[in-house]
């Protein structure tokens, strides 16, 4: 059945947000980083995701990062980092194949349109589907940072209950997301 988009006048008039444009997610190519590194958060926000254009150039130099973009249609509307050494996420090894996501910003000036939930879902998605060894995703969110903290709930993570402190503007909820099953406990051998 063919998805129903309402237009923008009708569903404001009636109270509802439009669907967003398809929302995809690709490793940022020469092409997207330009556009990449224009995006802004909102200054409260900053302290949290840092500059995306800072985020961008790290991910360069590091061999265990890949710089995601988000797009809607085939505008920029966001960015994330994918890290294969988790454990500068968590602190710690997660006991099961894992990738951390950081730095996770949607633009200012799109924010509030629902492209941050449609991101995630096509961030897991990317991963399973390019990355399907990775059991787990992990991320840090600060404690102060209650906005995050629901969106990142209402996405599926959950919060272990552990705190990172770690990163330079204080605490975190350390919270994961099940990509794949656990494996299966071996069984044991029983003695005669």
């Amino acid at each position: 059945m063919p998805c129903m988009t309402l237009d923008p006048d009708i569903a404001a008039a009636a109270g509802e947000r439009p669907a967003p444009p398809d929302v995809r997610v690709g490793v940022v190519s020469p092409m997207l980083a330009p556009a990449v590194r224009a995006l802004q958060v909102a200054p409260e926000q900053l302290q949290f995701v840092g500059d995306t254009a800072y985020n961008l150039e790290q991910t360069r130099l590091d061999p265990n990062s890949e710089a995601m973009a988000v797009l809607a249609g085939e505008r920029v509307v966001g960015f994330y980092r994918l890290d294969f050494s988790v454990e500068a996420i968590a602190g710690r090894a997660l006991g099961e194949p894992s990738v951390g996501l950081r730095a996770y910003a949607i633009d200012r000036r799109e924010q509030g349109r629902g492209y941050g939930t449609a991101a995630m879902r096509a961030c897991i998605d990317d991963l399973r589907r390019r990355h399907p060894q990775r059991r787990l995703l992990a991320l840090t969110v600060n404690v102060r940072n209650q906005a995050a903290i629901a969106a990142y709930l209402k996405a599926g993570f959950y919060d272990t209950g552990e705190l990172y402190h770690g990163g330079s503007a204080g605490p975190q909820h350390l919270m994961l997301y099940r990509l794949a099953a656990a494996p299966s406990p071996s069984p044991t051998a029983t003695a005669p």
